[in-house]
């Protein structure tokens, strides 16, 4: 009898969930979780039938605790920096993949949970749960993303403050500095995050690729290039037959069968 996957895939119409599959263990990555996981990224970057990623744990107790502790205590110097790398990796194969991308947070996300759910586009929180980037309490410091991407989220003085003092935040107070973008009831962050995919997917799938492409990319450029960024993600909306049906359907006042090309 096979055991169960680390990372379990599930294909929920046209969206893929990426469900952490160590719930006895608060779903802490191991060295072959994150290799399970990376290779699910891969597969689902080119797979046109997938029109958004959603990420979650098994269980109620934890999204995700962060690296496993336990595994991590039996590594040399060297296992560590190839850790680092492979959860490293494996945060920016979430930020990297072309759909948009929700982390529902069925409860606590420490560490590398924090730096995953920073990796997805939207978050949403159970109401019970708490987060947090609490690697220096162990003496090391967030080095999947979470130096970089956190104060991109809720600037870099707020996230200096939550870094250095190893904050656990709990949902409301990661709602209001923006952390997270919803919560949801206790015990309904699935479903929370159903409703959120279904209003999403009311939209062109590749007009939400190209959106996403062009926020993520013209970010950090001069507003010269980044409108020539924006206009040239435009442009590759412009030939597709979902663009085409949008104001087709718009004109019959029906709505839209989108087809993802």
């Amino acid at each position: 009898m096979s055991e169960s996957p680390l990372v379990q895939l599930q294909r929920q119409d046209h969206v893929a969930w990426l469900v952490l599959n160590r719930a006895e263990a608060r779903n802490a990555l191991s060295l072959e979780t994150l290799r399970q996981f990376r290779r699910h990224c891969a597969a689902l970057r080119q797979d046109p039938e997938i029109w958004a990623v959603a990420i979650t744990g098994t269980g109620d107790r934890a999204f995700c605790a962060g690296a496993d502790l336990k595994e991590r205590r039996t590594f040399t110097e060297e296992q560590v920096r190839e850790f680092v790398q492979q959860i490293r990796g494996t945060m920016d194969d979430i930020a990297a993949l072309p759909q948009p991308t929700l982390a529902v947070l069925n409860g606590a996300a420490f560490g590398g949970g924090c730096e995953m759910a920073l990796a997805c586009d939207l978050r949403v929180m159970d109401e019970s749960a708490s987060i947090g980037l609490t690697e220096t309490s162990l003496a090391i410091i967030p080095g999947a993303g979470g130096c970089v991407r956190l104060p991109r989220l809720v600037g870099a003085a707020r996230a200096k403050e939550l870094i250095l003092l190893a904050s656990r935040l709990d949902a409301a107070r990661a709602l209001e500095i923006g952390l997270v973008n919803f919560l949801a009831a206790q015990g309904q962050a699935r479903a929370k995050g159903e409703e959120i995919l279904q209003t999403l997917l009311r939209n062109g799938p590749l007009a939400l690729q190209a959106a996403k492409a062009a926020v993520d990319g013209a970010m950090d450029l001069p507003v010269e290039q980044a409108l020539a960024y924006e206009f040239n993600c435009y442009q590759r909306i412009i030939p597709t037959e979902d663009r085409l049906e949008a104001l087709a359907a718009f004109a019959e006042k029906r709505p839209p069968r989108f087809q993802g090309r």
